[in-house]
Protein backbone atom coordinates (compact mmCIF):
# COMPACT_ATOMS: atom_id res chain seq x y z
CA UNK A 1 0.00 0.00 0.00
CA UNK A 2 1.16 3.52 -0.80
CA UNK A 3 1.01 5.14 2.64
CA UNK A 4 1.84 8.57 1.22
CA UNK A 5 -1.51 8.58 -0.56
CA UNK A 6 -3.43 6.61 2.03
CA UNK A 7 -2.67 8.87 5.00
CA UNK A 8 -2.10 12.23 3.32
CA UNK A 9 -4.60 14.97 4.16
CA UNK A 10 -5.59 16.55 0.88
CA UNK A 11 -5.70 20.35 0.98
CA UNK A 12 -9.08 21.65 2.03
CA UNK A 13 -10.44 18.26 3.09
CA UNK A 14 -12.51 17.98 6.25
CA UNK A 15 -11.04 15.53 8.76
CA UNK A 16 -12.92 13.73 11.52
CA UNK A 17 -10.37 11.87 13.63
CA UNK A 18 -13.04 9.75 15.33
CA UNK A 19 -13.71 8.13 11.95
CA UNK A 20 -10.06 7.18 11.41
CA UNK A 21 -9.08 3.81 12.87
CA UNK A 22 -6.06 4.41 15.11
CA UNK A 23 -5.46 0.64 15.23
CA UNK A 24 -5.28 0.23 11.44
CA UNK A 25 -2.42 -2.05 10.38
CA UNK A 26 -3.13 -2.76 6.72
CA UNK A 27 -2.31 -6.36 5.71
CA UNK A 28 0.15 -6.92 8.55
CA UNK A 29 -0.72 -9.21 11.44
CA UNK A 30 2.03 -8.24 13.85
CA UNK A 31 5.44 -6.65 14.17
CA UNK A 32 7.35 -9.76 13.10
CA UNK A 33 5.82 -9.56 9.64
CA UNK A 34 7.36 -6.11 9.12
CA UNK A 35 10.90 -6.67 10.39
CA UNK A 36 12.55 -7.30 7.02
CA UNK A 37 10.71 -4.37 5.43
CA UNK A 38 11.71 -2.06 8.30
CA UNK A 39 15.37 -3.03 7.99
CA UNK A 40 15.26 -2.18 4.30
CA UNK A 41 13.71 1.21 5.06
CA UNK A 42 16.31 1.95 7.73
CA UNK A 43 19.15 1.20 5.34
CA UNK A 44 17.50 3.24 2.61
CA UNK A 45 17.01 6.16 5.02
CA UNK A 46 20.71 6.11 5.92
CA UNK A 47 21.73 6.09 2.27
CA UNK A 48 19.30 8.82 1.23
CA UNK A 49 20.17 11.09 4.13
CA UNK A 50 23.86 10.68 3.28
CA UNK A 51 23.07 11.69 -0.30
CA UNK A 52 21.06 14.71 0.91
CA UNK A 53 24.01 15.75 3.08
CA UNK A 54 26.52 15.28 0.27
CA UNK A 55 24.49 17.10 -2.37
CA UNK A 56 23.96 20.00 0.06
CA UNK A 57 21.27 21.69 -2.04
CA UNK A 58 18.00 20.72 -0.35
CA UNK A 59 16.80 20.03 3.17
CA UNK A 60 14.05 18.11 4.95
CA UNK A 61 11.87 19.18 7.86
CA UNK A 62 9.89 16.48 9.68
CA UNK A 63 7.23 17.63 12.14
CA UNK A 64 5.78 15.24 14.72
CA UNK A 65 2.61 16.05 16.65
CA UNK A 66 0.43 13.82 18.81
CA UNK A 67 -1.62 13.59 21.95
CA UNK A 68 0.38 12.77 25.10
CA UNK A 69 2.01 9.32 24.77
CA UNK A 70 1.32 9.38 21.05
CA UNK A 71 4.79 8.13 20.15
CA UNK A 72 6.85 11.10 19.03
CA UNK A 73 9.95 9.96 20.93
CA UNK A 74 9.48 6.39 19.75
CA UNK A 75 9.24 7.47 16.13
CA UNK A 76 12.45 9.45 16.44
CA UNK A 77 14.29 6.57 18.12
CA UNK A 78 13.11 3.70 15.96
CA UNK A 79 12.71 5.34 12.56
CA UNK A 80 14.72 8.50 12.29
CA UNK A 81 17.45 7.30 14.65
CA UNK A 82 18.96 5.40 11.73
CA UNK A 83 20.09 8.68 10.19
CA UNK A 84 23.59 10.07 10.75
CA UNK A 85 23.54 12.65 13.57
CA UNK A 86 26.07 14.75 11.65
CA UNK A 87 23.32 15.79 9.26
CA UNK A 88 20.29 15.46 11.53
CA UNK A 89 19.00 17.64 14.35
CA UNK A 90 16.10 17.03 16.73
CA UNK A 91 14.34 19.95 18.39
CA UNK A 92 11.80 19.76 21.19
CA UNK A 93 9.61 22.80 21.64
CA UNK A 94 8.36 23.27 25.17
CA UNK A 95 7.23 26.38 27.03
CA UNK A 96 8.94 29.39 25.39
CA UNK A 97 11.81 30.99 27.28
CA UNK A 98 11.59 34.66 28.24
CA UNK A 99 13.64 35.59 25.18
CA UNK A 100 11.51 33.44 22.87
CA UNK A 101 8.29 34.82 24.30
CA UNK A 102 9.47 38.37 23.62
CA UNK A 103 9.46 37.64 19.86
CA UNK A 104 6.71 36.54 17.49
CA UNK A 105 5.63 32.91 17.90
CA UNK A 106 7.53 31.74 14.81
CA UNK A 107 10.86 33.30 15.75
CA UNK A 108 12.21 30.33 17.70
CA UNK A 109 10.92 27.93 15.05
CA UNK A 110 12.80 29.67 12.26
CA UNK A 111 16.00 29.34 14.28
CA UNK A 112 15.65 25.56 14.06
CA UNK A 113 14.76 25.28 10.37
CA UNK A 114 17.19 23.00 8.53
CA UNK A 115 19.94 24.42 6.38
CA UNK A 116 20.95 22.85 3.07
CA UNK A 117 21.88 19.20 3.35
CA UNK A 118 20.28 18.81 6.77
CA UNK A 119 17.28 17.02 8.24
CA UNK A 120 15.52 18.74 11.13
CA UNK A 121 12.98 16.88 13.25
CA UNK A 122 10.53 18.81 15.39
CA UNK A 123 9.17 17.04 18.46
CA UNK A 124 6.16 19.34 18.82
CA UNK A 125 6.37 22.54 16.85
CA UNK A 126 4.84 25.88 15.95
CA UNK A 127 1.49 24.08 15.87
CA UNK A 128 1.41 24.17 19.67
CA UNK A 129 0.48 27.82 19.21
CA UNK A 130 -2.86 26.81 17.69
CA UNK A 131 -3.31 23.75 19.91
CA UNK A 132 -2.48 24.19 23.60
CA UNK A 133 -2.76 27.97 23.32
CA UNK A 134 -6.25 27.53 21.91
CA UNK A 135 -7.45 24.72 24.19
CA UNK A 136 -6.35 26.48 27.38
CA UNK A 137 -7.26 30.00 26.26
CA UNK A 138 -3.70 31.22 26.70
CA UNK A 139 -4.29 33.82 24.02
CA UNK A 140 -7.51 35.29 22.58
CA UNK A 141 -9.24 33.61 19.65
CA UNK A 142 -8.70 36.72 17.53
CA UNK A 143 -4.96 36.09 17.90
CA UNK A 144 -4.66 32.32 17.43
CA UNK A 145 -7.24 32.21 14.62
CA UNK A 146 -4.90 34.31 12.45
CA UNK A 147 -1.97 31.99 12.98
CA UNK A 148 -3.05 29.33 10.49
CA UNK A 149 -2.35 31.70 7.60
CA UNK A 150 0.91 32.83 9.20
CA UNK A 151 2.00 29.22 9.55
CA UNK A 152 1.10 28.44 5.93
CA UNK A 153 3.07 31.46 4.73
CA UNK A 154 6.04 30.48 6.91
CA UNK A 155 6.08 26.94 5.54
CA UNK A 156 5.68 28.18 1.96
CA UNK A 157 8.73 30.38 2.49
CA UNK A 158 10.73 27.39 3.70
CA UNK A 159 9.53 25.32 0.76
CA UNK A 160 10.48 28.02 -1.73
CA UNK A 161 13.94 28.04 -0.16
CA UNK A 162 14.50 24.33 -0.81
CA UNK A 163 13.13 22.76 2.38
CA UNK A 164 10.81 19.80 1.90
CA UNK A 165 8.28 19.47 4.70
CA UNK A 166 6.53 16.37 6.08
CA UNK A 167 4.09 16.70 8.98
CA UNK A 168 2.91 13.63 10.87
CA UNK A 169 0.01 13.50 13.30
CA UNK A 170 0.46 10.26 15.25
CA UNK A 171 -3.14 9.23 15.83
CA UNK A 172 -3.80 7.14 18.96
CA UNK A 173 -7.09 6.29 20.63
CA UNK A 174 -7.99 7.49 24.09
CA UNK A 175 -7.96 3.89 25.37
CA UNK A 176 -4.48 3.30 23.97
CA UNK A 177 -3.24 6.46 25.64
CA UNK A 178 -4.45 5.17 28.99
CA UNK A 179 -2.70 1.82 28.40
CA UNK A 180 0.55 3.65 27.71
CA UNK A 181 0.14 5.72 30.86
CA UNK A 182 -0.24 2.47 32.82
CA UNK A 183 2.88 1.08 31.22
CA UNK A 184 4.77 4.12 32.43
CA UNK A 185 3.48 3.49 35.94
CA UNK A 186 4.50 -0.18 35.80
CA UNK A 187 7.97 0.44 34.36
CA UNK A 188 10.39 2.20 36.77
CA UNK A 189 12.56 3.29 33.85
CA UNK A 190 9.63 5.32 32.55
CA UNK A 191 8.57 6.96 35.80
CA UNK A 192 10.43 10.10 34.80
CA UNK A 193 7.92 10.54 31.97
CA UNK A 194 4.92 10.67 34.31
CA UNK A 195 3.29 13.96 35.22
CA UNK A 196 -0.04 14.81 36.77
CA UNK A 197 -0.79 17.04 33.82
CA UNK A 198 -1.01 13.95 31.59
CA UNK A 199 -4.22 12.93 33.29
CA UNK A 200 -5.56 16.46 33.55
CA UNK A 201 -5.08 16.94 29.83
CA UNK A 202 -7.26 13.88 29.12
CA UNK A 203 -10.21 15.98 30.27
CA UNK A 204 -9.60 18.15 27.20
CA UNK A 205 -9.42 15.27 24.72
CA UNK A 206 -12.41 16.53 22.75
CA UNK A 207 -11.06 20.08 22.65
CA UNK A 208 -7.66 18.90 21.44
CA UNK A 209 -9.30 16.68 18.83
CA UNK A 210 -11.22 19.63 17.40
CA UNK A 211 -8.08 21.79 17.46
CA UNK A 212 -6.10 19.09 15.63
CA UNK A 213 -8.86 18.65 13.07
CA UNK A 214 -8.72 22.37 12.28
CA UNK A 215 -4.92 22.21 11.97
CA UNK A 216 -5.14 19.27 9.59
CA UNK A 217 -7.82 20.94 7.47
CA UNK A 218 -6.35 24.44 7.37
CA UNK A 219 -2.64 23.66 7.15
CA UNK A 220 -2.22 20.64 4.88
CA UNK A 221 -0.86 22.01 1.62
CA UNK A 222 0.82 20.64 -1.48
CA UNK A 223 4.20 21.92 -0.30
CA UNK A 224 3.75 20.95 3.38
CA UNK A 225 1.32 18.02 3.69
CA UNK A 226 -0.07 16.54 6.87
CA UNK A 227 -0.28 12.77 7.28
CA UNK A 228 -2.58 11.12 9.84
CA UNK A 229 -0.69 8.00 10.91
CA UNK A 230 -2.60 5.25 12.79
CA UNK A 231 -0.37 4.85 15.84
CA UNK A 232 -2.03 2.45 18.29
CA UNK A 233 0.42 -0.17 16.97
CA UNK A 234 3.87 1.32 17.40
CA UNK A 235 5.43 -0.99 14.82
CA UNK A 236 2.89 -0.01 12.18
CA UNK A 237 3.44 3.66 12.97
CA UNK A 238 7.16 3.17 12.38
CA UNK A 239 6.55 1.33 9.13
CA UNK A 240 4.21 3.99 7.74
CA UNK A 241 6.44 6.94 8.65
CA UNK A 242 9.51 5.16 7.25
CA UNK A 243 7.84 4.49 3.92
CA UNK A 244 6.65 8.08 3.54
CA UNK A 245 10.03 9.61 4.42
CA UNK A 246 11.87 7.25 2.07
CA UNK A 247 9.44 7.95 -0.78
CA UNK A 248 9.83 11.70 -0.27
CA UNK A 249 13.63 11.59 -0.28
CA UNK A 250 13.64 9.36 -3.36
CA UNK A 251 11.45 11.87 -5.17
CA UNK A 252 14.04 14.63 -4.76
CA UNK A 253 16.21 13.24 -7.59
CA UNK A 254 19.39 13.95 -5.64
CA UNK A 255 22.86 13.45 -7.08
CA UNK A 256 26.31 13.28 -5.59
CA UNK A 257 28.28 16.45 -6.37
CA UNK A 258 31.03 16.37 -8.96
CA UNK A 259 34.54 16.01 -7.52
CA UNK A 260 36.47 19.23 -7.00
CA UNK A 261 39.80 17.55 -7.76
CA UNK A 262 41.26 15.50 -10.59
CA UNK A 263 40.49 11.95 -9.47
CA UNK A 264 42.87 10.47 -12.04
CA UNK A 265 45.83 12.40 -10.66
CA UNK A 266 44.93 11.58 -7.06
CA UNK A 267 44.63 7.88 -7.97
CA UNK A 268 48.08 8.00 -9.57
CA UNK A 269 49.51 9.50 -6.39
CA UNK A 270 47.80 6.80 -4.33
CA UNK A 271 49.25 4.00 -6.42
CA UNK A 272 52.69 5.60 -6.21
CA UNK A 273 52.45 5.86 -2.41
CA UNK A 274 51.14 2.30 -2.17
CA UNK A 275 54.04 1.02 -4.27
CA UNK A 276 56.58 2.86 -2.11
CA UNK A 277 54.99 1.50 1.06
CA UNK A 278 55.29 -2.08 -0.21
CA UNK A 279 58.95 -1.74 -1.14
Amino acid sequence: MNFSEKFRVKPGNTIRLAKIDAAFKDKHEDQSSTLAEMENYKKRLRDLQYLLYAENKQSLLIILQAMDAGGKDGTINHVLGSMNPQGTRVYGFKVPSAEEASHDFLWRIHQAAPHSGQVSIFNRSHYEDVLISRVHNLIPKKVWSKRYDLINDFEKNLSDSGTHILKFYLHISKDEQLRRFKHRLDDPTRHWKISESDYREREFWGDYTKAYEDVLCKCSTEHAPWFVIPADHKWFRNLAVSQIVVATLESLKMEFPKPTIDIKKVREKYHKAEKEANN
